[in-house]
């Protein structure tokens, strides 16, 4: 039997608290403390995935290397515990349903009838369980999406209370995440909401072991003892969570209200040493105390959504650290650049990141930036969609292909530069169909990336149908766009740049969701110190 522990973070009051990064938080802290701890999202959603999801409803699809398409937390969850993810850290209502139903149709129930209990959460707790029951982890921490009270919820309530039930309080708690708002005309925190919050899980038969407030102002002794009063909860599990400067300040911030020190005590384990967090805050003091600033320009059609980029702008952090650099990020909705005010619109900007993308809206506008980019030696970063946009821009600008297009936006354009990949000529089906997860890609020494890495084999991961089209590739490279990455297996160009260009990358893999905070991702890094050298040029 396994020995691994339990934690549960469930959110109330209202969404959007932050349950991913407290869970990152906690699990950093008794990373550092020595325990062997991942954690995992369960998501109330009946998709099976969020592949199929417009990134305006839910932000950045997320992709593992083993080619999960997941929830944006999952980012945060490596990039706070620099460790991968996988298919098993992200469950959807949708995958629960359809594992069951599966079952159903193969008999594997001898004909019952097929419920939500037990069959449902009988199918949770073994989803809950599979990464404990690999006996690589010490700690799971699981986040349970949505708040306390949704109707979708209810099924894993129900399972946390019957895993509770089985294998006993020592092994499983419950982190009730809500909100303690501050009523400016009343003048004082409220802490109704919370107490009705945890009365609502408390219906459901389950009694948090931990609070964490969410709070604009300090939440006193007073209050806390209310709120342990009245939550059945002790004092000392009452931790405060006020609004950090940055999220990457949480980790601290949890530390000294003694989170993991609570959750260690509750699970009955012992201490085995104090968090250091050195690596960890020599980051945020190169983060808060940059020597420079650049502003980089993020040409996408998802701008209104910040979220829908979420790995991009996290990778700007961890790499303008590296280089003592604020990078302030300019929000440029692709469907209102053209030509003709390109120049005023990226006027003044240290570099362009063309974002990733599906479908033909915003495409001449990307198209756009990339031409002013590369004519006025800016440096440039195209990431999959990106990439693809600045080989059709070189080919129609350059090569003098004024048709070239990828058959993904013109399905009968005589120069498809761009092409569905062969593979993906007979599928039908949309969701986890495309080339996903971690590919090797073969870089040339001569190259912007070899730099950038320090090494000629690279595994990155992918989230796309349509590749570079090797027909165009000799008149490319004769043109000037070098191929200076390929993938060995099939053939297909990952990486393309113009060496005559300052700094000019193209790669139609996504580097952005293996950047962390320990391991900022060399791209970028790359990148954001072109950037800066171009700053000090035009000074």
């Amino acid at each position: 039997m396994s020995n691994t522990k339990y934690v549960f973070v469930t959110g109330g009051v209202t969404s959007s608290l932050g349950k991913g990064i407290i869970a990152a938080s906690l699990a950093k802290l008794l990373q550092q403390r020595g325990f062997s701890v991942t954690i995992q999202k369960l998501d109330p959603y009946i998709n099976i995935d969020p592949g199929t999801l417009n990134p305006y409803e839910h932000g950045e699809c997320y992709v593992t290397d083993d080619g999960a398409e997941t929830d944006l937390d999952l980012g945060h969850y490596e990039r706070f515990l620099n460790i991968p993810t996988s298919q098993a850290n992200n469950v959807t209502t949708g995958k629960i349903y359809q594992s069951v139903i599966n079952k159903e149709r193969k008999g594997e129930f001898l004909g019952k009838t097929v419920q939500v209990i037990p069959h449902i959460t009988d199918e949770i707790k073994h989803r809950v369980q599979i990464l404990g029951n690999t006996g690589d982890y010490d700690i799971v921490i699981t986040e349970i999406g949505g708040t306390v009270g949704d109707i979708e919820s209810l099924p894993y309530v129900e399972a946390v209370r019957q895993l509770k039930w089985e294998l006993g309080d020592d092994n499983v708690i419950v982190i009730h995440l809500t909100l303690v708002p501050y009523l400016a005309a009343a003048g004082e925190l409220k802490t109704k909401p919370t107490q009705h919050s945890v009365k609502m899980l408390m219906q459901s038969g389950v009694s948090p072991d931990i609070l964490v407030c969410r709070s604009e102002h300090e939440i006193n002794d007073t209050i806390k003892r209310k709120l342990a009063l009245f939550c059945n909860v002790k004092k000392q599990d009452v931790i405060q969570s006020l609004d950090a400067e940055t999220i990457y300040d949480v980790p601290n911030l949890m530390f000294k209200e003694g989170l993991d020190y609570v959750v260690l005590d509750k699970l009955n384990l012992s201490t085995r040493k104090q968090p250091k967090l050195r690596a960890w805050n020599q980051f945020l003091e190169r983060h808060k105390n940059p020597t420079s600033t650049i502003e980089i320009g993020l040409v996408g059609k998802y701008v209104e959504l910040h979220d829908s980029y979420k790995s991009i702008t996290e990778a700007f952090i961890h790499a303008g650290a590296t280089n003592k650099t604020k990078v302030v990020v300019r929000w440029i909705h692709s469907e209102e650049l053209t030509p003709e005010n390109a120049a005023s619109q990226l006027a003044g900007l240290n570099g362009v990141l063309v974002a990733p993308g599906f479908g033909d809206r915003g495409i001449e506008g990307k198209i756009a930036a990339v031409q002013y980019v590369r004519e006025n030696n800016i440096p440039f970063l195209g990431i999959c969609l990106g990439m693809q946009m600045a080989v059709i821009e070189y080919s129609r600008n350059v090569l003098g292909m004024k048709d070239a297009s990828s058959t993904e936006m013109d399905s009968k354009t005589a120069n498809p530069v761009i092409n569905l990949m062969a593979t993906q000529k007979e599928v039908t089906e949309k969701g986890g169909t495309m080339r996903l997860g971690a590919w090797d890609c073969q870089i040339i020494e001569d190259s912007k990336v070899f730099e950038a890495y320090k090494t000629t084999l690279i595994s990155e991961r992918h989230r796309h149908r349509y590749e570079y089209n090797n027909d165009y590739k000799t008149q490319l490279e004769e043109a000037g766009m070098k191929s200076t990455g390929i993938n060995p297996e099939t053939g297909l160009v990952e990486i393309v740049e113009i060496p005559t260009h300052p700094w000019f990358v193209g790669v139609q893999y996504h580097p952005e969701y293996k950047s962390t905070v320990l391991n900022p991702h060399p791209l970028f890094v790359s990148f954001i110190k072109a950037g800066l050298k171009h700053s000090k040029i035009k000074k």
